[in-house]
């Protein structure tokens, strides 16, 4: 299982990962609609400060392997969307935008020899309970199949690895 993210602070959750690929394509997964669609959702992004974007959620697309929501996500099988604002963009280093209006999304991008570092933190979240199992999986669902997009590999069904991750964010 990659590395579990951290929480830094009430209400803060970090993870890091490093990916065996360019830095430019790690950037057109987190912007170009079509392929942020194969691992997050698709949706229009104006990539610039204060640009609009409506991210549009279907995790039964994200793998080629079949496999139901668990019941209590079955209101999700048909997917769900949300709108929020872009609050900075660097090409290709950083991206950031607000989340369900009351929390904030950062992905950093850094060069390295080995690859690209991406940093994804989540600020100002209710991190407790359900919810604490629902973005922490989330996330590390979501980049887990990020990696097997980059890397040219098959994801494995999104479900199942949330299903798999849920206990490591109680």
């Amino acid at each position: 299982m990659a590395k579990k993210g951290k929480i830094l602070a009430p209400g803060v959750i970090c993870f890091e990962r490093v990916f065996n690929s360019s830095i430019d394509k790690v950037w057109s997964y987190l912007t170009d609609s079509e392929k942020r669609g194969k691992w997050l959702a698709k949706g229009e992004m104006e990539l610039f400060p204060g640009g609009n974007f409506t991210l549009h959620f279907m995790h039964s697309e994200l793998s080629p392997i079949p496999g139901p929501p668990p019941e209590m996500h079955k209101a999700m099988e048909a997917g769900h969307s949300f709108s929020g604002k872009v609050l900075q963009v660097s090409p290709p280093h950083l991206l950031s935008f607000t989340w369900h209006d009351d929390s904030e999304v950062t992905f950093e991008l850094t060069a390295e020899p080995d690859g690209v570092r991406l940093v994804l933190t989540h600020r100002n979240i209710a991190y407790k309970g359900k919810n604490r199992q629902m973005i922490g999986s989330g996330w590390h669902t979501h980049l887990e199949i990020l990696a097997a997009n980059l890397h040219g590999e098959v994801p494995r069904n999104f479900w199942v690895i949330f299903e798999e991750t849920q206990s490591t964010y109680m």
